[in-house]
C-alpha cells in the first residue's frame, strides 16, 4: 500500500506543479519535453547502464510496450488540448479522469481480477465523485461530444499499460519499461516542438523539471503498487485520492473555495476509499 500512497502523492504534485506553471511557462510543448527529459534521466538512473543493452529475454517486450505507452502518454496530452478547445476544460477533465474505467475493465476482462461486491460499490462511488467534483451545474448534460470518448479511451489505455506490463512483463525490466516509455514520449515531443518552432525558455526548463520529477515517480510507484494491490482497487484509489490532495492544495495554496458540491464529492471520495479498502 505504501507504493500506492507514494504514487498518489506524486500524482497530486504533478497537478500542483502544472497549476503553478500555468501563467509562468512560455511554451507548453517545450515544457512537456523537458518534463519527459527529466523522466528519462531518472529512469536511466534506476535502470543502470548495463541493462540498457538489448539481448535478454523480456527486454524486447518491455521496450515495445514502453514505446506504445509513451505514444499513448503524449497522445492523451494532445487530445486533452484539442478537447479543451472543442468541449471546454470541465467536460474534458471529467472524461480524462473517467479513463480509470479502462484499466479496471482490463484487469477484470483480460486478467481475471474479480472484485468483491463492496469494491464494485466503491468503484461506482469513486466514479460518481470524479464526475461531481469536476462537473459544473450548468454542464450537467454530458453528451458524447467530439473527441471525448477518444480522450477517455486513449488516456485510460495509457494507464492500463502498467497493469499489462505487471501481468505479462518481467519484474526485472520494470525500470527499462519506464525508460522506454519516457524516451518514446520525449522523442515525439521533440518532433512536435520542432514542428511548432517553439524555443526553450528558462521558465520551460524550470517548470518542466518540477513537473517531471513527480511525474516519473507517480508512474514508477503506480507500477510497483500493482504487484501488491488489485487493479480494481489501485486505479480508482490512485485517481480519487489525488483529486482530494489537489483540492486541499487548491484551498491552501491558491485560495480556491470549496463549494457544497465539491464538499459532497470529497465526502464521496472518502466513502469510496473505505469501500475499496474493504474485502
Amino acid at each position: 500500500m505504501i507504493y500506492l500512497i507514494l504514487a498518489t502523492i506524486s500524482s497530486a504534485l504533478v497537478s500542483v506543479m502544472m497549476r503553478l506553471s500555468e501563467s509562468r511557462m512560455k511554451n507548453n510543448i517545450s515544457t512537456l519535453a523537458v518534463n519527459y527529459a527529466v523522466c528519462v534521466l531518472l529512469a536511466g538512473f534506476y535502470t543502470g547502464v548495463p541493462e540498457v543493452f538489448p539481448g535478454k529475454t523480456g527486454m524486447g517486450f518491455a521496450a515495445g510496450l514502453g514505446a506504445l505507452n509513451g505514444f499513448l502518454y503524449l497522445s492523451a496530452f494532445i487530445l486533452m488540448q484539442i478537447s479543451v478547445r472543442r468541449n471546454g476544460v470541465v467536460l474534458s477533465t471529467v472524461f480524462m479522469k473517467l479513463g480509470v474505467l479502462v484499466p479496471a475493465a482490463t484487469a477484470i476482462i483480460f486478467f481475471g481480477e474479480m472484485p468483491e461486491a463492496v469494491q464494485v460499490c466503491g468503484f461506482a462511488v469513486a466514479v460518481t465523485a470524479i464526475v461531481l467534483i469536476h462537473l459544473e451545474k450548468d454542464q450537467t448534460d454530458v453528451t458524447f461530444k467530439s473527441g471525448l470518448v477518444l480522450l477517455l479511451a486513449v488516456g485510460g489505455s495509457g494507464d492500463a499499460m502498467a497493469k499489462v506490463y505487471e501481468e505479462l512483463g518481467s519484474a526485472e525490466f520494470e525500470e527499462y519499461f519506464l525508460s522506454c516509455t519516457f524516451i518514446a514520449a520525449l522523442i515525439l515531443c521533440i518532433i512536435l516542438t520542432m514542428g511548432k518552432r517553439q524555443r526553450l525558455a528558462k521558465e520551460d526548463v524550470l517548470f518542466g523539471a518540477l513537473i517531471g520529477i513527480p511525474n516519473y515517480y507517480s508512474a514508477r510507484f503506480l507500477l510497483k503498487s500493482l504487484s501488491y494491490v488489485p487493479a480494481i482497487v489501485a486505479y480508482p484509489t490512485y485517481s480519487v485520492s489525488a483529486i482530494v490532495l489537489v483540492s486541499i492544495a487548491g484551498v491552501l495554496l491558491f485560495g480556491e473555495k470549496m463549494n457544497v458540491r465539491r464538499k459532497i464529492a470529497i465526502a464521496l471520495v472518502l466513502v469510496a476509499l473505505f469501500l475499496l479498502g474493504t474485502g
